[in-house]
């Protein structure tokens, strides 16, 4: 299943140790952080799919004993 997310990169100055960090603006937790632009896309999106599957994990296990429907879900975003 591919979705899209907005991922913000901001540029940390020299002075304060450089490097960016990233966060996924709708997706809380989803933070992560790098030496150059492309490691922290690189360690994004490593730090997005091991949140989804954290969330689906526990979601999981705090419903284990009640019946629960699962389906997909469109949403529009403007």
């Amino acid at each position: 299943m591919k979705f899209k997310l907005t991922a913000v990169y901001e540029e940390i100055p020299k002075e304060e140790g450089g490097g960016y960090v990233a966060y996924v603006e709708e997706l809380p937790g989803a933070i992560s952080q790098g030496d150059t632009l492309e490691e922290a896309r690189e360690n994004l999106r490593d730090a997005v799919e091991l949140l989804l599957k954290a969330n689906r994990t526990l979601a999981k296990e705090t419903q284990a004993g009640h019946k629960v429907v699962r389906e997909p879900i469109a949403v529009s975003v403007a």
